[in-house]
């Protein structure tokens, strides 16, 4: 997904908006593996962990969406969506891929965003520094996901 300039309040909550969907696709897909699939205790507690991170993360941009003063979609709306529209394998490889492929795309999604905003010329009603740095922390999380799937993964490869 590529974002383009950030011109409006109206924009940016919509773009902040769909980082919290994706937050809550993360979190339902992980929690639900966590919970099915039948993994060992480490990448199971790697799933949980996942969950609550994106669920933190989650909160955080619904609090810049709510300065903005627009509405989110409710997580339990998002969760029934996921249940019933992605269903991937629940083998081990099919797991850490799906988790892989939710964290490399969260990661990519925050910076478009992030250099969307940073060439933007527009004045926000929230703190542009304070947003940029928010986005930032949430980016270095998901950087740290990625690797951290990653390395679960070369650590099974035969």
């Amino acid at each position: 997904m590529s974002v383009q300039a950030v011109d409006s309040d109206h924009q940016l909550a919509r773009l902040l908006q769909i980082g919290v969907v994706l937050e809550e696709v993360v979190e339902a897909r992980a929690a639900k593996h966590a919970d099915t699939a039948d993994l060992d205790d480490e990448v199971r507690a790697f799933l949980r962990e996942a969950a609550a991170e994106s669920a933190t993360h989650r909160d955080r941009l619904d609090e810049l969406v709510a300065e903005l003063e627009a509405d989110t979609v409710a997580f339990d709306e998002v969760k029934q969506l996921v249940e019933a529209r992605y269903e991937s394998g629940e083998d081990f490889d099919g797991v850490l891929y799906d988790q892989l492929c939710n964290e490399e795309t969260a990661y990519k999604f925050y910076a478009d965003l992030i250099e969307a905003i940073e060439q933007s010329e527009a004045t926000f009603t929230i703190d542009r520094e304070r947003l940029l740095s928010e986005l930032r922390a949430i980016q270095r999380e998901e950087e740290d996901g990625v690797e951290e799937v990653t390395r679960l993964m070369e650590g099974r490869s035969p």
